[in-house]
């Protein structure tokens, strides 16, 4: 078979060349390319590929539907909202995605920018380089908080397992909890989980339902000292509804690492001028940690799917 990788997973070239090794003893080639998101450039390349491994960039309909081998898409990603699934689902091609990979780096980094910014620390830290101090802005403990989660999966509960521990109280939103639900969560309808909680956080993937599932109308629901944190999808949130809260002072102060396209933002970005907020470039899922465990979770699932056992079905 020849095995295509379409751009880093983010790992060492020694892991990589150890991964590609193994492939080839088994008869496989196994060609690995820098990302380009042209699809001509990619057409070109999995031109004659059976299998295709890409992490989150776009792999369209177009592009699939030129790959007259194609029979397994391997997503290093959880969503899969970049893959062209219609295409896929006509030719019969396989999909599965690296699910579970990041589920530590999401949370922790959803924790930190909790912490953040209820000790407003953006804002004293350049009040201290400024030679001033922190008259006026004195923070906020996280416990005894209501966490409000949006969104109650793998990630959403691992949230809720550090918040928990932290001492506080969380509010659930999910249309279809799991049966094994964790007990402490207190489930509530979109609009009360709004309402009631001092900081929400979106962890829900991102599907005809969801799209701009945070909007004008509940944002204008949020108690005007609440924080609200996105780190699942870009547009599962209506940027410029969010920002105008931000600059109108309707919330408090909110961290976003997810938009509508992938980091570059055009400067005009109006998250990126709202005070008291922090925008980081979709780094939510990469640690060393998640890349060599997300690395290990694509090649066992190309390795299952070759011995007749897809793992991680998508499609």
């Amino acid at each position: 078979m020849e095995i295509v990788l379409l751009e880093s997973l983010g790992i060492s070239q020694e892991l990589l060349d150890a991964y590609a090794a193994r492939l080839e003893e088994q008869g496989h080639s196994f060609k690995a390319y820098e990302k380009d998101t042209d699809p001509e450039v990619q057409k070109k390349r999995c031109e004659h590929a059976d299998v295709v491994m890409i992490a989150n960039m776009p792999f369209s309909d177009e592009v699939i539907r030129s790959c007259p081998n194609l029979k397994f898409i391997d997503v290093a990603f959880t969503g899969v909202d970049h893959v062209g699934l219609k295409a896929a689902k006509e030719r019969g091609i396989a999909v599965s995605n690296a699910s579970g990979y990041s589920n530590e780096s999401v949370a922790e980094l959803v924790l930190g920018m909790m912490l953040t910014l209820l000790r407003n620390v953006p804002q004293v830290d350049r009040r201290c380089r400024e030679g001033q101090t922190k008259e006026g802005l004195v923070g906020r403990e996280i416990m005894g908080k209501k966490i409000g989660i949006v969104g109650t999966g793998a990630i959403g509960r691992r949230v809720a397992q550090i918040c928990h521990g932290l001492g506080c109280e969380i509010l659930g939103y999910d249309p279809s909890p799991a049966a094994d639900a964790l007990e402490y969560i207190r489930y509530l309808s979109l609009e009360e989980l709004m309402s009631e909680a001092d900081i929400v956080t979106l962890h829900c993937p991102l599907m005809e339902s969801t799209y701009h599932l945070i909007c004008r109308e509940n944002l204008a629901l949020m108690k005007k000292n609440a924080i609200f944190i996105n780190a699942a999808r870009g547009p599962v949130v209506d940027s410029q509804a969010l920002a105008d809260a931000l600059n109108e002072g309707r919330i408090a102060a909110a961290g976003v690492d997810v938009y509508e396209t992938e980091p570059p933002l055009p400067l005009e970005h109006p998250l990126l001028h709202a005070p008291n907020t922090i925008t980081t470039p979709h780094i939510a899922f990469a640690t060393e940690e998640s890349m060599v465990r997300r690395a290990k979770i694509v090649f066992d699932s190309l390795e299952q799917w070759m011995n007749g056992n897809q793992v991680n079905k998508i499609l």
